[in-house]
């Protein structure tokens, strides 16, 4: 069932349209545009209802999220989202209000899209055992095209980095969460909302290449963790890390592992073998499909029916 979080913000003719619908225990995405029909994403399907939205919802909807003080939000709302409670994401577009040539806020909001976070607890399992040796976490890329589960397998693999696994002798390690987008720890007023771990220290909303340097210097972790690396000043950091001796997992967009040899922005860390392992990411039958393994010091695949 849709959480309980999410039905609290959304305006009574919109709770009435959607609350008897059969698919809301996969609900993923509500979005709601002003004289536009209400669309709603779950399971990776769209589904269009008859209602149509109107500015009062739009209204409705960011006074809740704000507790009816938006302009305390404002620093959240110049990223174009506000985290809620249980770690959901509100999305918002309007017109942006430019000062010093950057966002100083948003106005006018005609388009909103509730992003429903969830977790999918053990969904690492199955890798975990790849990107492991002697009690050491391997220097792990996570490739992936966009909504196939790349942030979902992460924020498992903290989790249970963090803990411990004993039957893989692992022990607990103090992770540093770089978490740019506020999606993996899910934060809420600095609180993860999202399992990721018990010896887990988390930077919301902080630059990687800041955050990174940062949390070495601060929290001492043996294991740093951030998504959707691709700049130059994010390759400068990992290679920091790493000559500071922590381990690293972290996530780009992709398709596989040649795509990052065809990018001159990940040509460093590719001949200085920053990496040892890559985990390609599909859908191909299913979110979160496993490619395949691919150890970067062997230079060859894991076949995927060794995961499966």
């Amino acid at each position: 069932m849709i959480t309980k979080e999410i039905m609290d913000i959304l305006p009574a003719s919109i709770k009435k349209e959607i609350e008897n619908l059969s698919f809301l225990d996969k609900l993923q995405e509500l979005r709601i545009k002003v004289n536009k029909p209400l669309f709603l994403v779950s399971n990776n399907k769209e589904h269009m209802t008859k209602y149509i939205c109107n500015l009062e919802d739009v209204k409705v909807i960011l006074q809740r999220i704000s507790s009816y003080s938006i302009y305390a939000f404002e620093d959240e709302i110049k990223q174009g989202y506000i985290t809620i409670r249980g770690g959901h994401r509100v999305g918002i577009c309007g017109s942006c209000v430019i000062e010093k040539n950057s966002v100083k806020t948003i106005k006018n909001v005609a388009s909103i899209n509730i992003r429903i976070a969830r977790e999918v607890l053990g969904c690492s399992q199955n890798i975990l055992p790849y990107l492991v040796k002697s009690d050491r976490v391997l220097n792990t890329i996570i490739i992936s095209p966009p909504k196939c589960g790349k942030t979902t397998i992460l924020r498992d693999l903290v989790k249970t980095i963090s803990n411990g696994v004993e039957k893989l002798n692992l022990s607990g390690k103090n992770v540093s969460v770089i978490d740019e987008r506020s999606e993996i720890g899910s934060c809420y007023r600095g609180v993860p909302q999202m399992d990721i771990g018990i010896r887990t220290d988390i930077l919301d909303n902080c630059p990687k290449s800041e955050g990174i340097i940062m949390a070495i210097r601060s929290m001492a972790p043996q294991v740093v963790v951030c998504d959707e690396i691709g700049t130059y000043k994010d390759m400068e950091s990992i290679l920091a890390a790493l000559n500071s001796g922590v381990n690293l997992i972290t996530t780009i967009h992709g398709f596989d592992v040649e795509d990052l040899y065809k990018r001159p922005v990940f040509k460093e860390i590719l001949d200085n073998k920053v990496f040892e392992r890559a985990v390609v990411l599909s859908n191909r039958s299913g979110i979160a499909t496993i490619e395949y393994i691919y150890d970067f010091t062997k230079g060859e695949k894991v076949r995927r029916d060794i995961i499966d």
